[in-house]
């Protein structure tokens, strides 16, 4: 019965110390120059659309590489869909179907079938481990309606 006690005290004591490297080598959101910027150029704020939706994204003061990639001043498009940014902007960005479409390969527009009706759309940059910025690169949230 004691050495059950001491080999799960020695387990806990092992998970708590691996736990606290895990959290101290933990990457901390990456930097963006003061002039990022993320916005979709089409289709515009307002727009009425047809399906599909082609939706174009730009950037502007950073570049953009595929997920993976660590370089300097770049990430990676991340489109939200009827959808807010998430609130813990520390964390890579999850994957919901439909709602949250990552980029990962380093696209700069893609083709989308909605139902008719409103839809927004928003983009948020990530890093190369799907991690939005310490300053947030995010485009405004726009309004489209689909006939």
């Amino acid at each position: 019965m004691k050495k059950s006690v001491v080999m799960m005290s020695c387990m806990a004591m092992s998970f708590g110390a691996i736990y606290g490297i895990a959290q101290a080598q933990a990457p901390a959101p990456t930097a963006a120059p003061a002039n990022a910027e993320a916005y979709i150029i089409a289709p515009a704020d307002g727009a009425k659309v047809k399906n599909p939706v082609v939706v174009r994204f730009g950037l502007k003061g950073m570049g953009v590489a595929p997920a993976g990639i660590q370089m300097e001043n770049t990430g990676h498009h991340h489109l939200f869909v009827d959808t807010d940014l998430p609130t813990d902007l520390t964390k890579p960005i999850p994957a919901v179907d439909n709602k949250i479409i990552h980029f990962g390969k380093g696209q700069t527009e893609t083709t989308l079938t909605l139902s008719p009706g409103k839809h927004t759309l928003q983009l948020l940059l990530g890093d190369y481990l799907h991690i939005p910025n310490a300053t947030p690169v995010e485009s405004k949230k726009i309004t489209i309606t689909v006939e």
